[in-house]
Formats: C-alpha cells, structure tokens, sequence
C-alpha cells in the first residue's frame, strides 16, 4: 500500500448499491455513502429526497492507487450502472439518483472525460451516455444508517433484488480485482 491513498466520488443511483460494488475491491480501503453536488450544506436523506437541495446520492472511494487504478474504477463504474438514462436508475427516479463523477483534481476530470467518451464510442451501451463530470464541491456523509448498508441489510427485499444483481455481475466480471 502506498502512503498516497486517492478518493473517487461517484454516483450512480442508489448510494447502497454504489457503495456495496466498491467496498469489495482490492486497494479500496473506504467507502463512503454521502450526498454531494447540491446547494444545501449538511442535508438530511429526507431533504435530498425531496429533490430541492440539488445533491446526489454519492459513494466516496478512497483507494490505493498502487493497487487499483483511478480507470480501474471507472471501467467498473461504466459497467455497474445504467449511465444513459437521465436522472434515474430502475425504478428510482429524481435528480439524486443521477449518473455522475465528481472529480477531486484535474487529472481526475481529464481521465473521466476520456472514459466517457471512450466507453460512449464503444459498444457498451445503445444510447449515449448522460453522466455528468464535475468538480466536487463539498462532500457529505449520510446519516449512519446509510452506512454499509449492503454488508448490514443483505436479506432485505431492495438488497436481494437490486444490489444482488449487480454484486453477482461484478463477481462474474471483475474478479481478479476482488478482495479474497
């Protein structure tokens, strides 16, 4: 592990399901479920869902580069969400639930533009992708409750039926980069 860890913000609908994809990478040693991009400082799940404070529901990375590329988790993020539909993921609908990456540096935004437009000219997905590429403005964390929720809740219905798809695509496709 090096002694610069790096943080990613993304969000890609439902903080729990960005969250549970993440946490189970190798060279990422903390996930965080939060709120960012908005106006309002420090808000609650319930004014977030609202939908007037203007934050997304977000997954805070931080990770060792060293181990697990910046693009690394991009590739990923391209592919464990739905990132051609406007403001919704499934059946959760509203502006925090949109597709976005807030970049924390330039180097970060210049490699998310690149993926963007390398995954969109690619066959992945049918319609052109949506995602907006930001500078994240502020970060903040979800009530604790929110917190690993997947690792906590795995029996409950959205878990089975929403995160547990996306868990068994990531095992499927990206084991070499899981934690044993």
């Amino acid at each position: 592990m090096t002694d610069k860890l790096q943080k990613a913000t993304f969000g890609g609908g439902c903080f729990w399901c960005v969250e549970a994809v993440y946490q189970n990478l190798k060279g990422v040693t903390r996930v965080i479920s939060g709120y960012a991009g908005g106006s309002v400082a420090n808000p609650t799940y319930q004014q977030v869902c609202g939908g007037a404070t203007g934050h997304a529901e977000v997954a805070q990375i931080t990770f060792d580069p060293a181990i697990i590329s910046y693009e690394d988790l991009l590739y990923i993020f391209w592919r464990t969400h739905d990132p051609t539909t406007l403001n919704r993921q499934g059946n959760d609908v509203g502006t925090q639930y949109r597709s976005v990456i807030f970049y924390h540096d330039e180097e970060q935004r210049a490699t998310a533009e690149k993926s963007k437009s390398e995954t969109d000219a690619s066959d992945l997905w049918a319609q052109a992708i949506v995602t907006e590429i930001s500078a994240l403005p502020d970060f903040y964390p979800a009530e604790a409750y929110h917190q690993d929720y997947y690792r906590l809740n795995g029996s409950q219905p959205y878990c089975r039926l929403i995160i547990d798809p996306k868990m068994q695509k990531l095992r499927k496709e990206f084991q070499a980069k899981l934690k044993e």
